[in-house]
């Protein structure tokens, strides 16, 4: 099991504004937070998750080649949610909301690309999943 992951991000400022606007979508919402980083988790955390979250962004120079991460999102409803509070936030559309069959028969994602040119996805993976 992965605690939790994060990106370093070229202006903090501006990708927490993005983050907390898309995340919330998915019931993610700041958890912990210090001048150089930010810690994103559910809103909802069960006992014994980490007090700061499961994603994290801070200060630096972005990863070269951009690295990918998936959310998990608990419905279609969420994923299209995500996808579109990613937009209005300043992302890019790099794969609308729908299935991708080639992954498995019930895998529903969208994919953007956050300020800094990471992919972002939300993923439900229906009741069908494997």
């Amino acid at each position: 099991m992965i605690d939790h992951t994060g990106f370093t991000v070229s202006d903090l400022a501006r990708s927490k504004t993005f983050y907390l606007q898309t995340l919330a979508a998915l019931g993610y919402t700041i958890r912990l937070e210090f001048p150089q980083a930010i810690g994103f988790g559910d809103d909802t955390a069960a006992s014994g998750d980490d007090p700061g979250g499961d994603f994290w962004i801070s200060q630096g120079t972005p990863a070269t080649p951009r690295t990918h991460i998936a959310f998990r999102a608990r419905s279609e409803a969420e994923v299209q949610a995500f996808h579109a509070a990613a937009l209005a936030a300043g992302g890019s559309d790099n794969g609308g909301p729908g299935l991708r069959p080639h992954y498995h028969p019930r895998y529903y994602a969208a994919f953007v690309l956050d300020p800094d040119g990471y992919n972002i996805e939300a993923v439900f993976h229906g009741s069908e999943a494997p």
